[in-house]
């Protein structure tokens, strides 16, 4: 008999309802997650990342002054019609990947209270069975199936799972940082212990939680309980934190592979030119400029005159 446990995830929530303050004034008019890499918002990529682990159903947490979000993967009968008369078919099947990749559905979360809230949002729509969360300024390569491996340790323990990433003990103080044990291979751990963003000093170790989870139902009920922890805000990792203490499973994945953070300036910059690099319309054009560009920038500490 299929069980809360046992169900397969199938549904993924988004919680996209950020200001976007380091991007400002871009942000003031334009979502942060719609913010192009390269001519795709970064939203998009998360979608189809979800759409290929074969979870279609996904749920946006959004908030004020999001609509463009709503309004990006709804259908555009004018754009259509009007690419079409002009049979430009690249850009219609363009528009179209947009609205087609997944059936995506919105919830707006009244009030910024932090992620644990955000998701707290989504759990008439998970309804009992493990879910997804993925964060929009983690950008995952699509060569890399962490999102795939998760749902697959999920689905042999039960419980939660989060991505981790080893991010060093000097940066640890800007994540959720995990105690952890060994848990049967290399890359899987068992999540003894949590924190928000510790000291350096204090952190249990250097292995961040990064923007990937799968969480068991559980974690509902916790959540309405949870107060609120740093910055006044209702953190997810507080929550699992008391599911670790309640005995339940909560495993992670260490991550090695390619990540994009573009909720940072420089890490956006990089993912843009990163990725266009390796695209076959652009790359060889833009490797080529990059080279020229970097043979005439002026030596470090060389008069600019």
């Amino acid at each position: 008999m299929e069980t809360p446990r046992t169900r397969p995830t199938r549904k993924a929530v988004i919680p996209v309802a950020g200001m976007g303050t380091r991007f400002l004034p871009a942000t003031k008019a334009v979502p942060k997650e719609l913010l192009p890499v390269v001519d795709r918002p970064a939203l998009q990529y998360i979608v189809e990342e979800a759409a290929r682990a074969g979870l279609r159903e996904v749920l946006m947490v959004t908030g004020r002054n999001k609509a463009a979000i709503e309004d990006f993967f709804d259908r555009t009968p004018e754009l259509e019609t009007a690419l079409e008369k002009k049979g430009d078919a690249g850009r219609l099947a363009a528009v179209h990947e947009s609205t087609d990749v997944a059936q995506v559905h919105f919830v707006r979360q009244g009030e910024a209270r932090g992620l644990g809230h955000a998701v707290l949002q989504a759990a008439a729509f998970v309804g009992e069975e493990p879910f997804a969360v993925l964060l929009g300024d983690d950008l995952i390569d699509a060569r890399d199936h962490l999102l795939e491996q998760m749902l697959a340790v999920q689905a042999e323990h039960g419980g939660s799972v989060v991505a981790l990433l080893d991010v060093g003990k000097e940066n640890i103080d800007k994540y959720g940082a995990v105690a952890v044990e060994p848990g049967g291979s290399e890359d899987v751990v068992t999540i003894t212990g949590l924190v928000e963003k510790p000291p350096v000093e204090e952190a249990p170790s250097s292995l961040a939680i990064i923007g990937r989870y799968v969480l068991a139902p559980e974690v509902f009920g916790v959540l309405r309980e949870t107060a609120p922890g740093r910055g006044g805000e209702i953190q997810l990792t507080d929550a699992l934190a008391t599911l670790v203490e309640r005995g339940q499973p909560v495993h992670g994945v260490v991550f090695g592979g390619r990540r994009y953070d573009t909720g940072d300036k420089l890490d956006y910059l990089k993912a843009v030119i990163r990725l266009a690099s390796e695209r076959e319309d652009l790359g060889p054009a833009l490797r080529s400029w990059l080279t020229d560009f970097v043979a005439d920038l002026p030596a470090e500490g060389a008069s600019q005159a």
